[in-house]
């Protein structure tokens, strides 16, 4: 019997240490379907940015770093990619100089116009055969692709994200404590939310899913479910 697989676009958005990447990653390898992670475009932008030595709040000098980095996506959800000038950037996007400094950088204008031309191109590319992608980030229902079949807002309690925050630092070898990642889940909360162009905010026509007290399992459940009830899966290709 041929696997059910994903035709159009899922968009899941929502603040960081909900569960986004695990299980989008995870939705799209089950559901044979392509996978784009935009948050680690805004990072690598960011990590261009700190290797130019300009201050991330200069909106013009960031501006002008972001349109000479060339930034590289790999869309294969079982083994995602991410590289700057030709070169690996993970796991160095992920360290704590980029994680400070990403929210401003991301609040520029011309960042995100560039950004999510790409992130366009991209999507249109993975669904023209016609495909599916699973893509996260922070304005993906709301902006990138408003016209998604499903999209679902990933939302959990403050405590619960910096504790996934801090497992998953540990997890990856850096160095971090709660009472720290806890402060910086709210900082990045105000600064996304606050900002002037695509704030992070829920779309009216998205779909919460509060991750608080789900494993994995169940958060892939309950988005599984919405897929099917979407009519977005079809017959392999």
């Amino acid at each position: 019997m041929a696997q059910a697989r994903l035709r159009g676009v899922v968009a899941l958005d929502g603040p960081s240490g909900t569960g986004k990447s695990t299980v989008s990653k995870k939705l799209a390898a089950a559901l044979g379907a392509t996978y784009l992670d935009t948050g680690a475009m805004y990072r690598a932008v960011t990590l261009a940015v700190l290797r130019a030595g300009v201050d991330p709040t200069d909106a013009a000098a960031v501006t002008r770093v972001a349109r000479a980095a060339e930034l590289g996506m790999g869309t294969d959800p079982l083994a995602p990619a991410v590289r700057l000038d030709r070169a690996d950037a993970e796991p160095e996007i992920r360290g704590p100089e980029v994680t400070a400094a990403v929210s401003a950088v991301s609040a520029v204008p011309e960042v995100r116009e560039l950004l999510v031309a790409m992130q366009r191109e991209l999507i249109g590319e993975a669904i023209e055969e016609p495909g599916g992608m699973v893509v996260e980030g922070r304005d993906i229902g709301t902006v990138v692709v408003p016209d998604a079949g499903l999209k679902v807002y990933l939302t959990a309690s403050a405590d619960a994200r910096a504790a996934r925050r801090t497992a998953q630092d540990a997890s990856d070898g850096r160095e971090s404590d709660l009472r720290s990642t806890h402060a910086d889940v709210q900082r990045r909360d105000a600064l996304d939310s606050g900002r002037a162009v695509a704030p992070l905010r829920q779309a009216e026509d998205a779909v919460e899913v509060d991750t608080t007290d789900l494993d994995i399992a169940g958060v892939l459940e309950q988005l599984t479910k919405l897929v099917e009830s979407r009519g977005l899966l079809g017959g392999a290709a």
